[in-house]
């Protein structure tokens, strides 16, 4: 019995984490302050369905989903040093995207100013498809963030699933403490070829 309930466990976080799902924003989340603004209006809804996942060209770049409609920006390091202060709410980050995807373009990471220092956007399968070409560009990503504190079995399965998917090596024992996956599940993201 407790063999199922971890193995129930473990697909049910591998689903929220990995490329078959991820939950939807909450439409209800109140957006996080930025460091030095006042006041935000409330967060988006839920992101606009687009199948095909071109994303609109606007002349500021390529849009997807709702678009991004908070005014400030809260900045990575800012949220990946306090992340359950901002857990629930909707927020603004951008960075450079450093990865994509491989599968089904359903999120991408964006670099913060330190070294390893990522930001996973994540949206549900099909509703926003990002191109592995946006290596390289810089993303402005909106949506509610989550954190997901997992245990050490189910973060050595959590790191096992992404070398997986991007067909690297992977050395179980490379995964020393558990983990907790900090990401936004994106309501909406402009991407463009620079800063």
């Amino acid at each position: 019995m407790t063999l199922r309930f971890a193995s129930f466990a473990l697909l049910a976080a591998l689903a929220a984490a990995g490329c078959s799902k991820g939950p939807k924003a909450d439409a209800n989340a109140k957006p996080a302050a930025a460091p030095t603004a006042a006041a935000k209006p409330e967060g988006a809804g839920a992101a606009a369905a687009k199948p095909e996942g071109t994303g609109a060209a606007t002349a500021a770049g390529q849009s997807f989903g709702a678009g991004v409609k908070l005014p400030d920006s809260t900045p990575i390091a800012t949220i990946l040093a306090n992340p359950k202060d901002f857990a629930g709410k909707t927020v603004r980050a951008e960075g450079m995207i450093v990865d994509v995807c491989p599968k089904r373009g359903c999120w991408f990471e964006m670099a913060g100013p330190n070294p390893g220092e990522k930001l996973r956007f994540k949206v549900v399968d099909g509703e926003m498809v990002f191109p592995l070409d946006a290596k390289g560009k810089w993303a402005v990503a909106e949506g509610v963030l989550s954190v997901k504190d997992m245990s050490l079995e189910d973060s050595v399965a959590y790191a096992k699933y992404q070398a997986e998917e991007k067909g690297e090596p992977f050395d179980p024992a490379s995964v020393t403490a558990p983990i907790s996956v900090v990401r936004i599940d994106g309501t909406g993201a402009l991407i463009r070829d620079k800063q």
